[in-house]
């Protein structure tokens, strides 16, 4: 599952990191929650460009934009077939960049501690992604909405969640990103391919502050170590 991250990365590194032609302007983030708008990279006819979208896929078929809070996440191993997603399986892919992401454990019977994950040289992860456009049958707003794929967790993860955002390497970014991909089993097996989980050997994750609990909290000191400082503050 992939239910909370981080982007501290300015969006003048994010544009050079990602190579893209332009990215939409956006506030570094440090509790990026669901339903909120974050960025998406798209494969355009002049190159990559990061767009913000809703987090929470609203397929372009649906009679209103309520399922959007239930598909935050798509299942890497059904992806292809379930009516949600396979639309965009097909045609529109993209990337969700972050620099780590949040996940929780049961640490006594009422307490979970949250973790943030990152990779072991801090860099920047693309997560794989998908994303449709939608348009309200009433107001005829146009909206673009996205989805994090997931996976199995890797060795490291399992000690946190069963499941983990598939985090894409560079080499297979456009491959991912290319919506000109023929139609076929061959292509399908190439895609699915890619959605397994992430290198164990090249992921950490440390304890953060309770703070990052309520998405009120958007602050740098979300990642601060558990403190009771923290704890304080996070019932003010």
């Amino acid at each position: 599952m992939c239910g909370r991250f981080t982007l501290r990365l300015p969006p003048q590194e994010l544009q050079a990191f990602f190579d893209l032609m332009r990215v939409e302007d956006y506030q570094p983030r440090y509790n990026i929650a669901p339903t909120q708008d974050i960025v998406a990279i798209r494969q355009t006819g002049e190159g990559r460009v990061g767009s913000l979208m809703h987090w929470g896929l609203i397929p372009h078929w649906a009679k209103d934009r309520k399922m959007a809070a239930r598909m935050i996440n798509a299942r890497g191993e059904t992806v292809a077939d379930k009516p949600s997603f396979r639309d965009s399986f097909k045609r529109q892919r993209c990337l969700i960049p972050a620099d780590g992401f949040y996940e929780w454990k049961d640490v006594g019977e009422k307490y979970k501690q949250p973790y943030h994950i990152t990779l072991t040289d801090e860099q920047p992860i693309a997560m794989a992604g998908l994303w449709s456009e939608w348009t309200d049958p009433d107001s005829q707003e146009v909206i673009e909405s996205c989805t994090v794929i997931t996976t199995t967790a890797n060795s490291v993860m399992r000690e946190l969640h069963e499941r983990m955002p598939v985090i894409l390497s560079r080499e297979s970014w456009s491959v991912w990103l290319n919506s000109d991909l023929p139609d076929g089993q061959s292509s399908r097996e190439a895609l699915e391919s890619l959605l397994m989980p992430f290198s164990a050997a090249e992921m950490q994750y440390r304890p953060v502050s309770r703070l990052v609990n309520s998405p009120r909290n958007e602050t740098p000191d979300c990642l601060d170590a558990p403190s009771k400082r923290a704890e304080n503050r996070l019932f003010e």
